[in-house]
């Protein structure tokens, strides 16, 4: 049988979300949690593969089991068990081809930018000095409807069939004294939406016009684009299934 596991996580203190050989990760704790509490060898498969540093509010991940699992019960179990910075909020039974990754329908964003100094968000934002033309941000983020690939906004040498993307939302607020970009879309690159920031912040303090976003996106090079903005405030907000997926029980 095949379960979903919904979840959020800190991604402070993990190097992404995926296993790696010499560095901690969200999925290697997850897995050493499920294989405990049920008594067998578990892998599961995410719907994504967030990056060092980066926060989850939502992210689902799959995993298979013959055992009849009480839902609620290992919900509760694996809160108890895992650390602080990892919460889950769900499980329930899928089909037995349901895939996490690549049944998304979407995937959200949200991108936390600072405006002004402040001692209690320097982990959860990114803090920029300069003062920043939103109106010019936004004006840009159009620009991103326009398009469908974004190489320019991929990390190099990633093993990708396609750099197509449908993006469906890109937009900024102000929330308190902070700017937040949201973005929504099929599929995102690697390092794809922190390019996108970085590159949207040169335009707001100046460095670049919003109408160079065109050729950044044309010319498909990473080069062209804007630097990567920090990791600590990128949070995946958001993935989408369709309902057909679930099973009810």
């Amino acid at each position: 049988m095949r379960y979903f596991i919904e979840l959020s996580y800190n991604g402070k203190a993990y190097h992404g979300w995926q296993n790696q050989p010499n560095a901690i990760s969200v999925q290697e704790v997850l897995e050493n949690a499920l294989s405990t509490l049920l008594g067998e060898s578990v892998a599961i498969v995410g719907a994504g593969r967030t990056d060092a540093g980066v926060h989850a509010k939502q992210i689902f991940a799959h995993f298979d089991t013959e055992q009849i699992i009480e839902k609620a019960q290992l919900v509760y179990k694996l809160n108890s068990f895992l650390p602080k910075d990892i919460a889950i909020h769900n499980v329930f039974k899928v089909k037995p081809d349901a895939h996490a990754r690549f049944d998304a329908l979407s995937r959200s964003y949200l991108y936390r930018i600072s405006l002004k100094k402040n001692a209690f968000n320097t982990e959860q934002a990114y803090f920029v000095k300069q003062q920043l033309d939103v109106e010019m941000m936004k004006e840009a983020a159009k620009i991103l409807f326009d398009y469908k690939d974004f190489q320019c906004f991929s990390k190099v040498h990633t093993d990708v069939k396609t750099y197509n993307c449908d993006i469906k939302e890109a937009e900024f607020n102000i929330v308190e004294d902070e700017l937040h970009f949201t973005i929504k879309a099929d599929r995102f690159l690697r390092n794809m939406v922190r390019a996108i920031v970085g590159t949207l912040i040169n335009i707001g303090v100046g460095k670049i016009e919003v109408a160079d976003m065109h050729q950044i996106i044309k010319s498909k090079n990473r080069g062209e684009a804007g630097y990567s903005v920090p990791a600590q405030g990128l949070y995946l907000t958001a993935v989408e299934y369709p309902d057909f997926i679930k099973i009810d029980d």
